[in-house]
């Protein structure tokens, strides 16, 4: 697990730049105040897919990291299995991360 990018979401969320919950990150990004979305890895399939298709469409990031309860455990709830980072400097710095990882890993 890359705790830097999660402790970069962190940072976010107690800054207040972050929303967390399904029905609050789809908002973010249907308003257009999202700049990064993290579906958690172990998020259902049509959770998947919704969020990409929807973050396609409104041209927003999407990464998929982590798990329910590490993405929850970064922002101080229980679990989630998506959030949306509206910062875009933070966002930027937590894509940086995420696939600093994802390159270490291959």
């Amino acid at each position: 697990m890359n705790n830097r990018a999660l402790s970069m979401l962190g940072i976010a969320t107690k800054a207040g730049k972050t929303v967390t919950g399904e029905f609050a990150t789809e908002k973010a990004v249907k308003e257009g105040t999202a700049s990064l979305v993290i579906v958690a890895g172990d998020a259902s399939d049509n959770t998947k897919k919704k969020f990409k298709n929807m973050c396609d469409y409104y041209q927003v990031t999407i990464k998929v990291f982590a798990d329910k309860v590490a993405l929850g455990n970064a922002c101080g709830k229980e679990f989630r299995a998506s959030l949306a980072v509206t910062d875009v400097g933070l966002a930027n710095a937590v894509v940086k991360q995420i696939d600093s990882y994802d390159n270490l890993e291959v």
